[in-house]
């Protein structure tokens, strides 16, 4: 059985993603995958993946093979696999609001190529689930590339913080389609937000009152110069700052980035976590860690676990957003949830012990705080 899969941005994350599908086609059921729930997932392996269409809009990527795609600039994160010829020509989408005032110049855009009919081409594709990599700030493209998957009958798995899985009403669209949806804005396998969200988790249960805490971010790739642009950010910064405060059951001074721009670091990325508390006797406490990664890969794994989860969701008729895989994959799930509650949820959905929870046992707190 094989999961038919359309890409929508092929940046540094797809590159990630597709290079871990190969590195990683001849593990065995019982190997320990870094990155992975399970190399076996409800009868789906990794090498099931199958990648079948692609957008974008960099002259660049466009009418390339994807396998050559995932390697042209901007493109800056390592490369660890090998990709064959995929047979995939990556086909050129719309810009729309894609491309922030950083971004115009620095992406290739030949403005005399035609937008494709997205729809069709994931029809004659015959793509089961698509994944959505648009740029931060990408709000009506993200919701017009929705609006194509749901008539093209996929699976939506939303990487972007461009509120799709969260919000009520895109959630009813894809349940009356019948088709699953899971997201929204990927958490990375130990990245930034998962990293801040267990320490604030840890400090809560070990009765430290949190009374203030940041979190800056600096990177090196089109992500973090599209960022540079605040008026693309306000999602963004709902999305990382609502994971972290709903692990905390009180208001605190809570500042998280995006923060800098570093080209010299590539699609590396560099965060600073900064807690302050006290514990018995009002003695203070002060947490600051750094945590030095490359980004594409960190979210790579995640991403193929939940391509499986929609697909296993599509085989069972389950429609609507997937609340178990989202709030173990995303930054901002329908319903936030300590991770370890969320790895639970997600290992029962997979085995059918229950197909998706509508109770939240840590109701989502989405609204930044004041200034």
């Amino acid at each position: 059985m094989t999961i038919k899969v359309a890409i929508i941005g092929v940046g540094n994350c797809a590159s990630a993603l597709i290079q871990g599908t190969y590195y990683y086609r001849n593990a065995k059921d019982d190997d320990f995958v870094p990155g992975l729930l399970h190399v076996n997932m409800g009868g789906y392996h990794v090498k099931d993946i199958e990648f079948v269409a692609a957008f974008d809009v960099d002259s660049r990527k466009v009418g390339k093979d994807l396998s050559q795609a995932i390697l042209s600039e901007p493109n800056n994160t390592r490369k660890f696999a090998d990709v064959p010829n995929l047979g995939v020509e990556v086909k050129r989408g719309p810009v729309m609001d894609g491309l922030g005032k950083y971004l115009k110049g620095y992406v290739k855009v030949d403005e005399d190529a035609k937008p494709v009919d997205v729809a069709a081409e994931l029809k004659d594709s015959g793509a089961e689930v698509v994944v959505n990599y648009l740029p931060v700030g990408s709000e009506q493209a993200v919701r017009w590339y929705a609006e194509q998957v749901l008539k093209a009958g996929c699976a939506f798995v939303n990487c972007m913080p461009v509120f799709i899985a969260s919000d009520d009403a895109w959630a009813k669209k894809f349940e009356e389609k019948g088709l699953p949806v899971a997201g929204d804005d990927v958490m990375s396998q130990i990245g930034a937000t998962v990293l801040h969200k267990t320490l604030a988790k840890l400090l809560v249960d070990r009765g430290v009152k949190v009374t203030e805490s940041y979190q800056l971010n600096i990177g090196g790739d089109t992500d973090f110069l599209n960022m540079l642009e605040e008026e693309r950010l306000i999602s963004k910064r709902i999305s990382k700052t609502s994971a972290v405060a709903a692990m905390i059951p009180y208001n605190i001074p809570l500042r998280i980035g995006p923060s800098d721009y570093v080209p010299f670091l590539d699609n590396k990325k560099i965060c600073y976590v900064y807690m302050k508390g006290e514990y018995f006797g009002g003695t203070p406490v002060q947490i600051d860690v750094k945590l030095d990664v490359w980004d594409a890969p960190n979210s790579g794994g995640v991403v193929i676990d939940v391509i499986r989860a929609a697909r296993i969701a599509l085989d069972r008729g389950v429609a609507g957003r997937l609340i178990g895989p989202s709030a173990f994959a995303f930054k901002h799930p329908p319903v936030q949830m300590p991770y370890e509650v969320a790895k639970q949820r997600f290992e029962d959905f997979i085995e059918g012990k229950a197909e998706r929870y509508q109770a939240s046992p840590t109701p989502l707190k989405s609204p930044l705080p004041e200034k």
